[in-house]
């Protein structure tokens, strides 16, 4: 007959050694999670980056490319009611005076040339006293480079009155937007 013999139990050994868990990987990986989701959430959709836009009055059409052939030139502009970056309302309206107004995106190498060139012609005294200069970011893509616009205009020191175009790029539709940048004049009485 054979008899089985189980290890002599010491003391402090009441119960069979079981597999003991790797605490400290587990504890690092649920900090690695906690920090991809905060990442996440405070991220956003970049819904700061984009507006409401409320368009009064007829679309200008396409722009062509030919300003000599444009049929946009004589119509009245639209009147538009906007937000800027920090939720202020801005205004393009027929009021009497003229203005200039610059669609701006993020990603074009284009604007990125040109915001430069516009804030040294104002610091240095080029927008006449009665002309308004209004910029509208449009074209804005959360996966594009130099996102977000917000803060590429400020790196800039482009300080402009700035309407956030929705996200279907509704401004930019109504004032016939085909390219970037994209400049259109308006006159004092309203007129293209």
């Amino acid at each position: 007959m054979t008899q089985t013999r189980r290890p002599r139990q010491t003391q402090g050994q009441d119960k069979p050694q079981g597999r003991k868990l790797p605490i400290l990987p587990i504890i690092g990986g649920l900090a690695v999670v906690a920090l991809i989701a905060t990442v996440i959430l405070t991220m956003g959709d970049g819904s700061g980056e984009f507006g409401e836009v409320t368009i009064t009055g007829e679309d200008l059409g396409t722009f062509g490319g030919s300003p000599s052939s444009d049929p946009a030139i004589g119509m009245m502009a639209p009147d538009v009611v906007g937000q800027d970056f920090g939720g202020s309302e801005v205004t393009i309206r027929n009021d009497g005076r003229a203005k200039m107004i610059v669609f701006l995106a993020h990603w074009c190498p284009y604007c990125q040339a040109e915001v430069p060139v516009v804030v040294d012609w104002l610091e240095a005294g080029g927008l006449p006293a009665e002309v308004d200069l209004v910029a509208v970011a449009t074209g804005t893509a959360t996966t594009r480079d130099n996102y977000p616009p917000s803060q590429w205009l400020q790196r800039e020191g482009f300080d402009v009155p700035t309407i956030l175009d929705s996200k279907s790029s509704d401004l930019a539709g109504a004032f016939g937007l085909n390219a970037y940048p994209y400049w259109v004049f308006v006159n004092a009485d309203g007129s293209v």
